[in-house]
């Protein structure tokens, strides 16, 4: 190891070294933000100039990322963004935070190669470069390792490399960052050690593994366990329903058992930018290997059937208060992928609003964070008079609760609400019909 990597331990547990996280969105900032308030200099890179402006304004613009660590990141005056690609080669440290998405149910790593092409122009002896994006197992030594030294420097032997994946959850109050459990597995174990000895600057607990595979594969296996239970509970609430079973009440009901049972919920699908996407790595890695991964695949087509099971269900409850679909009042409560989060990235509340659509009914929208989403090559904007929608509509359909929703007005309000997320619990009302 040469002198230059020895020197960057230390300096990473004295928070005396310089960051570089590539790629401003909501795992990128989230981490510039926390590197910063641990004492390091950190520089937001992004090739979107204009989110690097208004960023570096000191105006949030990322979804989901809470202002009050945007203010105190930014206040500590060890961050600074930009678009210059030269700026990476100051970085001790480069995290590359891409997205990773799917195209024709298969993994599009361009980011991640346009990322690593960038940094290995740019690259410096002694520094650690962590991907932090989802991706399968093998992409950070097979893929990324050969992009980093096309500038002439050698992983492991004049850089470090290693893995760590973002376990961010957007909206979620009690697990953030820094109370987070991380992991990290390096090409070598001294860029291992190196990525512990950083990550744990800022966040409480760092679980070193032994490759970067294991921790590729940890993450999918992770958003693949939820995917799978979740499509569990969705066929669940399907036969609950068929044969006049609260499925919610079942469920509250398995879960007073204290061992071998989590609590999954039903809803009206999958959305963001984890659970729909990341199991699709896995899957794809399965099938490379000559083999299906069918309990995946199953949950898969579970999940992305749901949509269109919430719109079969409106068409009953119509039904079955003499309404048909076609022509019918519809609003739509929440939109985006989650409670509490402005994020509508994979919104399973966009797929069923689009069904609905095709069977005829006239859908409006509200959502305390969107303005406006696209629908079928058209834009629809959100009604303003929100109590005035609630009384015009034949029915509401309760996709994503808000807390800012009044939902004892909403049902006074209301003749009919369809809650697709058990928003109302125990405290139903007549005109309140749960999934």
């Amino acid at each position: 190891m040469t002198p230059d990597l020895l020197d960057l331990r230390r300096r990473l547990a004295d928070s005396d070294a310089s960051v570089a996280v590539v790629g401003q969105g909501y795992v990128g900032l989230s981490l510039a933000l926390a590197a910063a308030g641990a004492g390091f200099r950190v520089i937001g890179y992004d090739i979107d100039g204009e989110r690097i402006a208004d960023l570096a304004a000191g105006r949030l613009v990322v979804p989901g990322v809470d202002e009050q660590a945007f203010g105190e990141g930014t206040a500590t005056g060890r961050l600074s963004f930009t678009t210059d690609t030269a700026r990476l080669g100051e970085a001790d440290v480069i995290c590359i935070c891409v997205p990773t998405p799917v195209a024709d149910h298969s993994p599009d790593l361009s980011y991640v190669r346009q990322a690593a092409t960038t940094v290995g122009t740019v690259l410096r002896t002694g520094a650690l470069v962590v991907l932090e994006s989802t991706t399968y197992p093998g992409t950070t030594e097979e893929l990324v390792a050969p992009l980093l030294e096309q500038g002439g420097l050698v992983a492991g032997r004049d850089f470090l490399l290693a893995y760590s994946p973002e376990r961010v959850d957007p909206g979620n109050a009690a697990w953030g960052l820094r109370n987070t459990p991380r992991v990290v597995g390096g090409a070598t174990p001294e860029a291992t050690e190196a990525a512990v000895v950083f990550y744990s600057r800022f966040v409480d607990k760092v679980v070193a593994v032994s490759t970067t595979r294991v921790a590729e594969t940890a993450k999918l296996l992770e958003n693949t366990f939820r995917h799978v239970n979740i499509a569990l509970v969705n066929e669940l609430a399907m036969l609950c329903h068929e044969i006049g079973i609260d499925t919610w009440e079942v469920i509250d009901a398995a879960a007073t058992k204290s061992f071998g049972y989590m609590p999954f919920y039903p809803g009206p699908g999958v959305g963001g930018h984890c659970i729909p996407l990341d199991p699709t790595y896995l899957a794809w890695q399965f099938r490379r290997a000559g083999r299906r991964f069918g309990v995946l695949e199953q949950a898969q087509e579970v999940n992305e059937g749901m949509p269109a099971y919430v719109a079969s269900r409106v068409g009953s409850i119509l039904n079955d208060v003499g309404r048909a679909v076609k022509g019918a009042n519809i609003l739509v409560m929440g939109v985006t992928y989650k409670p509490d989060v402005g994020d509508t990235r994979e919104s399973p509340a966009l797929a069923a609003m689009q069904a609905l659509r095709r069977r005829g009914a006239d859908v409006r929208f509200h959502d305390v964070f969107i303005d406006e989403v696209p629908l079928d090559g058209d834009t629809v904007r959100r009604v303003d008079d929100l109590r005035g929608a609630i009384a015009d509509a034949d029915l509401v359909v309760l996709l994503t609760p808000h807390t800012g929703y009044d939902l004892d007005e909403l049902a006074a309000n209301a003749r009919l609400i369809f809650d697709t997320r058990n928003a109302f619990r125990e405290d139903r009302r007549p005109n309140v019909i749960p999934l």
